[in-house]
């Protein structure tokens, strides 16, 4: 599965436990990633700075859904099973 661009929800829904350039301290779940940009797109996508846990991620449909609103609520919902 592609990332849907513009999407944005897993640089929303999930904690971040892990440095970000601006967020030393990584970020609390629902926050925007101050890397987000107004099209919801990350400003460190294909750089080193990108954390790895970033990098990592994978969209899938179980988790992405089929809609951004979708994909925020699914994030949302596995980040408060965690």
């Amino acid at each position: 599965m592609e990332c849907r661009l513009g999407c944005g929800a897993c640089c929303i829904a999930p904690s971040i436990s892990s440095a970000i350039p601006g967020m030393p301290n990584g970020k609390p779940a629902g926050m925007r990633c101050i890397q987000l940009n107004d099209d919801n797109l990350c400003k460190l996508f294909g750089r080193p700075e990108r954390p790895k846990v970033c990098h990592q991620f994978k969209p899938c449909a179980f988790v992405c859904g089929t809609t951004n609103a979708q994909a925020l609520a699914n994030l949302t919902e596995l980040e408060k099973m965690t």
